[in-house]
C-alpha cells in the first residue's frame, strides 16, 4: 500500500485491481496519485493509502492524459 506520497503502491495489489466500469487493468501514477483506467479514460484517486475504486470518485482524464505514460 501507499504510506506517504513517494512510496509506491504494492504491485500485488495493482495486479488485483481492476476499473469498476471496463474490468480492465489499471496502471498506477505515483506523480498524482492515481490509478488509471485507460480504456475508460477515468483516473481513480489514492487518498491515504487507500484506491477510491468508486466511478463517481473517479475523474475524467483528457487524450492527451490518455495516450501518454507507458501502455
Amino acid at each position: 500500500m501507499v504510506k506517504d506520497s513517494q512510496s509506491i503502491l504494492d504491485p500485488k495489489l495493482l495486479e488485483i485491481l481492476v476499473c469498476p466500469v471496463t474490468k480492465a487493468p489499471l496502471q498506477y501514477d505515483p506523480h498524482k496519485q492515481e490509478l488509471i483506467s485507460k480504456k475508460a479514460c477515468l483516473a481513480y484517486p489514492i487518498r491515504d493509502g487507500i484506491p477510491i475504486m468508486l466511478p463517481e470518485e473517479a475523474r475524467e482524464i483528457t487524450l492527451e492524459e490518455n495516450t501518454s505514460g507507458n501502455d
